[in-house]
């Protein structure tokens, strides 16, 4: 029997300013995020260093005093015996709580002496590891190279003088150094990245287009802040094997699923990429082309984590994205997920009294019990039989081969028979109905 091997564990530290415009509440949240993030990415977060500031130290973001004490720790502390950690624990990373420059995690790495993770990087290295598609995998490459190149500098710094190639022909000129031809090869490379993602999305609209034809345009999607329950709520009302962790950005790439069980009309629901605040600049727009299926749908479940002290923050960051890519145009109905998450019975109930209070027609729910995403599935449903006619059709007894297209289209709320045929009362979109009927007039 082969031994299963035990992965090494990767242990890290945590360091971030607060400045005096920041508020205790929202400072805590961002370093909560953060050790999320952490946890998607593969660390174990042993300590967290904080400090008090006006500004960012120019220099190496923290100020001299703290970037001692924690050189102290990775290199001398860390590997004694911690509580929860009796080996003692071999810091891999500081992880920073903001974007910093090159030269200040240059400076920060030198002084530490161990590697430097800005937000930033902790954000794309995840979105590197989990996309899947590739116009995700596009998307991401094009934030990492643009998030690289001004950091090639500092890397030169290093190298010194034999980072300068020699001259070309004739002896003349100073030559190209590596750096600028690193440079160079990752402008080229983001060019050639943009047009493959031009190419896929006019592919990508043809197939919504198409998709769109076929089904209708009863589309639902799913947008929140990450982690709060949109996968799972996703496999409950579509009954789809999606992925479900308890992982920042543990999906990026769009599913899409029908309703289960199927609906008059037939509804797609798309899971989409979970919000964060303060995502990198370099992959808002990769980010935003992965909620074209917000634009496109016709409903948005706004999915908000009821167990989340700071889910009134998430709410606003959720609500200022889609202002700007004008998805708040779209009806949208606030999901309060995660209710059993919130104490016992009493404070669950007292719970879901305040938030449709303050939130009038929003549904509280878990999306783990069968009987609340049920009458969430039947509230979807209405929503989209809004616009749908209650008509009669009549099919004679020569064609009931066709049967099946009636119960594939409409919903049949009663079905009748004489000598001459069957008449069914339905419901369904008046284009459909329509057609139906003109179909059967020409058989009789």
């Amino acid at each position: 029997m082969q031994k299963e091997v035990k992965e090494k564990p990767r242990y890290a530290v945590v360091a971030a300013v607060q400045l005096a415009s920041v508020s205790d509440i929202e400072f805590e949240a961002s370093l909560s995020e953060l050790r999320e993030l952490a946890k998607t990415l593969g660390f174990t977060i042993v300590r967290t260093f904080i400090q008090k500031r006006s500004s960012f130290d120019t220099t190496g973001y923290l100020g001299v005093g703290k970037r001692q004490e924690i050189h102290h720790y990775v290199n001398h502390e860390a590997s004694m015996a911690e509580p929860g950690y009796p080996d003692g624990c071999e810091i891999e990373a500081i992880l920073v709580d903001h974007e910093i420059s090159p030269s200040q995690a240059r400076n920060l790495e030198k002084e530490v002496g161990c590697e430097v993770l800005d937000r930033t990087m902790v954000i794309l290295e995840i979105f590197h590891n989990n996309a899947r598609s590739r116009a995700a995998r596009a998307q991401v490459e094009i934030a990492r190279l643009g998030y690289m190149a001004p950091r090639l500098r500092e890397a030169a710094k290093l190298a010194g003088p034999q980072g300068r190639q020699r001259s070309g022909a004739g002896g003349r000129g100073g030559g190209e150094s590596h750096t600028e031809l690193d440079r160079r090869k990752i402008r080229d490379r983001i060019a050639e990245l943009q047009q493959e993602i031009v190419a896929m999305d006019v592919e990508r609209q043809t197939q919504r287009a198409r998709r769109q034809e076929r089904q209708g345009l009863a589309g639902v999607a799913l947008v929140g802040y990450t982690n709060a329950g949109k996968s799972t709520l996703m496999r409950a009302l579509t009954g789809s094997e999606v992925l479900v962790a308890n992982k920042l950005f543990a999906t990026l790439d769009t599913t899409v699923r029908a309703l289960h069980p199927e609906s008059v009309p037939r509804v797609l629901v798309s899971d989409t990429v979970g919000f964060i605040k303060n995502l990198p600049h370099g992959l808002v727009a990769s980010f935003k082309s992965t909620l074209d299926e917000a634009l496109d749908a016709s409903l948005l479940l706004h999915v908000i984590d009821a167990s989340d002290p700071g889910f009134e923050r998430q709410l606003e960051v959720t609500d200022k994205v889609l202002e700007e890519i004008s998805a708040h145009l779209v009806p949208r109905l606030r999901i309060f997920n995660k209710i059993d998450h919130v104490g016992d019975a009493e404070a669950q109930a007292e719970c879901a009294a305040a938030l449709r209070a303050k939130y009038p027609d929003c549904v509280v729910m878990s999306a783990r019990r069968p009987d609340e995403v049920a009458r969430l599935r039947q509230t979807i449903i209405k929503f989209f039989q809004q616009g749908l006619v209650e008509a009669e059709l009549f099919l004679p007894w020569s064609a009931q081969q066709m049967r099946g297209e009636i119960y594939a289209n409409c919903e049949v709320l009663a079905e009748r028979a004489d000598g001459e045929g069957a008449f069914f009362e339905v419901r369904g979109e008046p284009n459909v109905v329509e057609s139906l009927r003109e179909k059967f007039a020409l058989l009789g």
